[in-house]
């Protein structure tokens, strides 16, 4: 059985080091802004083990004229966890908080490989394909809520 919990910055390192920095220091996992007040980690677990994670900030990009945005940041499933319906679980969580905060859009930095699972998900890409050093080919995306 699955669950998504609240949790610290330090905990989501477990899951974005092997599958968002694979080969890179610990210190390639933490991000700017993560334990701002305003920032919230969740983590889906298979009973006790946590095996995907999801960050949100409260950022605005400025492409978008939108107040109030919060932006979503190294969400990942451990790949043995994958195709189960994890990141629907954490993608869920995460909007249902930004919700919570009242703001007009969701926006984030999509790896190429993950667009089909966004556009699922009512995310539209924005702009031209865009290439993050070190990390790789990614679009922006967004969703009005």
């Amino acid at each position: 059985m699955y669950s998504v919990k609240q949790i610290s910055s330090q905990q989501t390192y477990a899951v974005r080091q092997p599958v968002l920095r694979p080969g890179k220091h610990i210190d390639s996992c933490i991000f700017d802004g993560d334990d701002l007040p305003q920032t919230v980690h969740f983590g889906v677990y298979d009973s006790d083990n946590l095996v995907g994670i999801v960050s949100v900030f409260r950022v605005s990009h400025p492409d978008f004229a939108n107040a109030n945005q919060y932006q979503l940041r190294g969400m990942a499933v451990l790949p043995i966890h994958q195709k189960k319906g994890l990141g629907d679980l954490l993608l869920e969580a995460a909007e249902n908080y930004i919700k919570q905060q009242g703001t007009d859009l969701i926006w984030f930095n999509a790896r190429e490989v993950a667009v089909g699972f966004y556009n699922k998900a009512g995310y539209t890409i924005s702009g031209e394909l865009f290439e993050i050093p070190a990390v790789g080919p990614h679009y922006v995306m967004f969703k009005l809520v």
